[in-house]
């Protein structure tokens, strides 16, 4: 597009373009008021925290009341994908409230039916009807109720290492410690181990014995389980907040035949790896792999309005052709969170947004990163693709000892808490999980913006460098 909305936005976007955060300190203190009176925040221990005061925000960029500006290294919560207040999509939103600002889930309404058709357009194989959600948690819930309904069998297994969501079914599916105050055990639900040779819990050395021996402990497990009650295998494709552990070739095809083989459905939850986090539409194009059911949530419309949803394959649909499916939500597919999904998925189109991350992950940050990791002898690992990476701190590279104990708190956090603060000094929101570091940002991140960050990463990392033996 030459003129209009988004060319304003690429001119805004451009690293000459000047972008200057205002200070009004006295407002952000009546915001941190008002939040600490009465916002009850999620995962939080609410007298520990101080959230910031965020004033605005614009493409890679967001600032406080003060003046700060930050990098934004975590797409607020891996969704912005196109980046904050794209113009295209805040138009639409406008214009969709203008027209028909909410309606019932029961009728056809425009904004949700092209919506509907534009995902369908990318998803892989047949995954072609689209159910609706108000987010990722909501999806796997469905997804999973789905399959006990389609198969007439209870269990669903679900792997460590992985998260799908804080709902009740979703939080018992999920293999990090986010699972353990809620552990009364949705019925049926049973972990295994996927493949992360870095930490081969299968004593693997090469990513061929480490794919071979994953899919004979799953097919072990679903043996001593018993296939005949198994519904459903859920997967992240790609494990995003777990640790981004890209599945070695071969192991998601090798799922899939072992699912055909006992008649098992494969869900692949795409929440955050889908709608070009990976270079690709969904990180499962990158396998030749097509799930039964599909989850999607966040890049769908970059998180401006609540969405989520389930692809649901053929024969599924067809199992609730003439059979009602108990399940539906009263904002299911609201029209302005899918008319943000139709602006979002043109803008992608039209501005080669899925072609940028898969750029910038070959080019800028996986290079980028490789060079930090070489200089940087906290650096255990990098992985990743797309706008999608993963650095794994470590106290030692030969023992691979973490930089911090597994989901450590307080004190014996303090090397990541040190790492963290240095990031936010040097003006990067860098997002930190146990003793990793994110590296996502928009998927069209300028290749400026790349480098800025990874030169504030470089910085921290010399702070994380003090913490190696």
């Amino acid at each position: 597009m030459e003129d209009g909305p988004a060319a304003a936005y690429a001119l805004r976007m451009s690293p000459d373009a000047p972008r200057v955060p205002y200070a009004d300190p006295a407002a952000g203190a009546a915001v941190k008021a008002a939040d600490r009176a009465h916002v009850f925040h999620s995962w939080s221990a609410q007298g520990l925290i101080d959230p910031l005061a965020v004033a605005g925000a614009e493409g890679a960029y967001f600032w406080d009341y003060d003046g700060n500006r930050y990098l934004d290294f975590t797409s607020g919560l891996v969704f912005t994908n196109i980046g904050y207040q794209h113009p295209v999509v805040v138009a639409a939103i406008q214009e969709q409230a203008g027209k028909l600002a909410t309606f019932a889930p029961a009728f056809a309404v425009e904004a949700r039916s092209e919506a509907a058709r534009l995902i369908a357009e990318r998803t892989p194989g047949d995954l072609d009807k689209i159910f609706f959600t108000n987010g990722g948690a909501e999806a796997v819930e469905n997804a999973v109720r789905m399959a006990r309904l389609h198969t007439g069998r209870h269990k669903v297994l679900s792997a460590y290492r992985s998260y799908h969501g804080g709902t009740a079914t979703a939080i018992n599916l999920t293999g990090d410690p986010r699972r353990w105050a809620s552990d009364t055990g949705s019925a049926g639900v049973v972990r295994f181990w996927a493949p992360f040779l870095y930490r081969s819990p299968f004593h693997a050395r090469t990513e061929e014995e480490e794919c071979a021996r994953a899919l004979q402990h799953l097919e072990d497990t679903l043996v001593f389980e018993g296939p005949a009650t198994v519904a459903a295998v859920v997967l992240e494709t790609i494990p995003g907040t777990a640790g981004i552990m890209t599945p070695p070739p071969g192991y998601l095809a090798g799922v899939r035949e072992i699912c055909d083989r006992y008649g098992i459905v494969f869900v692949l939850d795409e929440v955050m790896a889908g709608f070009g986090r990976t270079g690709k539409w969904f990180a499962a194009d990158h396998h030749d792999v097509v799930p039964d059911l599909m989850t999607f949530a966040k890049g769908v419309n970059s998180g401006y309005v609540p969405l989520g949803g389930v692809a649901i394959s053929a024969e599924i649909a067809a199992t609730f052709e003439n059979r009602p499916y108990p399940g539906g939500l009263t904002y299911s597919g609201h029209p302005l969170a899918c008319a943000a999904a139709v602006a979002t998925i043109k803008v992608m189109e039209e501005e080669q947004t899925v072609e940028s991350a898969a750029h910038l992950g070959e080019h800028v940050l996986g290079p980028g990163l490789r060079e930090l990791a070489g200089r940087h002898p906290s650096v255990g690992e990098v992985r990743g693709l797309g706008a999608f990476w993963a650095l794994e701190l470590v106290r030692d590279r030969e023992t691979r000892e973490p930089l911090v104990p597994y989901n450590a708190t307080g004190e014996a956090n303090a090397p990541m808490a040190a790492f963290g603060a240095a990031c936010k000094k040097n003006g990067l929101w860098p997002f930190i999980n146990m003793n990793r570091t994110h590296v996502v940002p928009a998927c069209n991140i300028t290749e400026a913006e790349a480098k800025e960050g990874l030169a504030a990463l470089d910085a921290a990392l010399s702070v994380a460098d003090e913490h190696t033996v």
